[in-house]
């Protein structure tokens, strides 16, 4: 969980002091999370003090939901399910799963994970669809939204050993299927990386007056956008975005109400009784902050350069790491450290060699990939002061 601090949220850790990072983010998701919680007990004929949505729980769960993301961001989830394509591939939220119920606190020999029950593996379960159900409709590994083929052993744990109706037997199907806990998790999420996103974009420069009047008379704006654009400009003008996006936080938060699910589990758990839902207006607000930064943030040669140069990087590690490491009873280099590299030994077959390389991989901060990418390819870094750092 600390490590998400030197983890890609917008801009690369460290750059900047002031920008989010995945473990700011994090903790901004978890307290929305909590907020529509309460805001949902105070105001919801459906919930009351004897039953209510478990704050604690849905504060976990949003704290828990990214822990699995490698570094540099979205590339780095890209980079790394191309490069294990043909061992399983990886998904950052399937690494989340993977974290929580075997490499916490792991050791040969020793039991594995927390121990999460199954309120929280449900809800951290934003994904329920595993790459083999994605290739057996599509034909081809998915790029995103899957869990690993070994993990749907979770899967079924949530499901109570029932079977899935016919209605959650397509991988979209599966994947829509949330608790409570993880729809409020979700349009957290939502709300804390429109909003911030927005605001860390505009102090970086990134998102100014001109650049969104220039991105407006590209696009096919209706009213409602065209307003909120407007208004957005004259925060910006008078420097007071940072309050007026503070304060959407709020109305993000009293966006959501509940509505009834008669369905599949509704009947066992109350946290498959209810389905999240979200204003319009304000889902379309969301979504107009998060088409203002893909264009402008994201897209932006800057931003593009640092990813290409991150996804570089995760790619020339993993080869080498491969290259010496990944065959049973290879004698190659010895570069990985110690701890990992008894897990290692542990691993009788390739695919499960490369999981384990990929874990370590997927583990590395962005400052301890670029350092380990200069130990071994920058002939100019390597003093003792270096080498232990």
């Amino acid at each position: 969980f600390r490590r998400l601090q030197s983890k890609t949220q917008v801009f690369q850790s460290g750059e900047y002091d002031f920008y989010r990072t995945r473990l700011t983010h994090s903790i901004e998701v978890a307290k929305v999370g909590r907020s529509i919680c309460e805001f949902l007990l105070a105001s919801s004929d459906l919930l009351n003090k004897q039953f209510h949505i478990d704050a604690d729980l849905t504060e976990a769960i949003c704290l828990a939901h990214d822990i699995g993301h490698p570094p540099f961001g979205h590339i780095g989830e890209r980079k790394l399910n191309d490069l294990m394509s043909a061992h399983g591939g990886f998904e950052g939220n399937a690494q989340t799963l993977r974290i929580l119920t075997e490499l916490i606190y792991e050791r040969p020999g020793r039991t594995k994970g927390i121990a999460p029950t199954r309120a929280f593996l449900d809800g951290v379960m934003k994904y329920k669809a595993t790459q083999s159900d994605w290739i057996a409709q599509t034909g081809k590994a998915p790029k995103h939204h899957f869990i690993y083929d070994e993990q749907a052993q979770w899967r079924e744990i949530i499901f109570g050993g029932a079977s899935a109706p016919d209605g959650l037997q397509t991988p979209d199907a599966l994947n829509r299927f949330k608790s409570i806990e993880c729809q409020i998790m979700d349009w957290a999420d939502d709300t804390a990386y429109s909003l911030h996103d927005i605001v860390d974009g505009i102090h970086a420069r990134y998102i100014s007056t001109g650049s969104l009047t220039e991105w407006a008379a590209g696009q096919a704006l209706d009213q409602e956008q065209s307003t909120l654009v407007d208004t957005l400009c004259e925060k910006i003008k008078r420097n007071s975005y940072e309050p007026y996006f503070g304060s959407r936080v709020g109305t993000f938060v009293h966006a959501c109400t509940l509505r009834p699910r008669r369905g599949f589990l509704s009947d066992c758990s109350h946290r498959h009784a209810f389905d999240l839902k979200i204003d319009p207006a304000v889902k379309a607000e969301s979504a107009l902050y998060k088409s203002i930064a893909l264009d402008l943030i994201f897209k932006s040669t800057q931003l593009q350069q640092i990813e290409f140069k991150g996804g570089y990087i995760l790619e020339r590690l993993f080869a080498a790491l491969c290259e010496h490491c990944a065959e049973p009873g290879s004698k190659g280099l010895n570069l990985l450290p110690s701890p990992v590299q008894e897990l290692l030994n542990h691993e009788a077959d390739v695919t499960g060699r490369h999981r384990r390389l990929c874990d370590y991989t997927a583990g590395l901060t962005d400052g301890l990939a670029v350092r380990t990418y200069k130990r071994l390819f920058d002939a100019d870094f390597g003093s003792i002061a270096e080498l232990s750092s």
